[in-house]
């Protein structure tokens, strides 16, 4: 399994991301995928989850309404569209076969500050 998360930034209270992850090493049409962060000093925190053919997604309460997560199994490509971000969403943002984020990515960092 092999991921690579990309799209973070530094970006205005307010603003909007788009991650990326590509993705390869495994059928990645037929894996659920998600997306997990982590805070400076603080835990992993799962994010959100998608089925694997897209049908279905996940957020946890303090991403709901403002992120989507979509994929497109053509391009083996999850996307995590982040919009109305807060400071307290600055973390490094990993994506995973599993929603508790092993294995990942070497994360992307996403830096939410006036």
């Amino acid at each position: 399994v092999q991921v690579v998360e990309s799209g973070g930034g530094l970006v205005q209270p307010g603003g909007s991301l788009r991650l990326s992850c590509a993705a390869s090493g495994f059928t990645f049409r037929s894996a659920g995928m998600s997306w997990v962060r982590q805070a400076l000093g603080k835990g992993l925190e799962w994010v959100s989850s998608i089925s694997s053919g897209g049908t279905f997604q996940y957020y946890s309460d303090s991403v709901k309404g403002r992120f989507t997560i979509s994929r497109d199994n053509a391009k083996n490509t999850l996307y995590l569209q982040m919009n109305s971000l807060k400071t307290e969403d600055t973390a490094v943002y990993y994506c995973s076969t599993d929603r508790s984020g092993t294995p990942r990515g070497q994360g992307t960092q996403v830096t939410v500050s006036p």
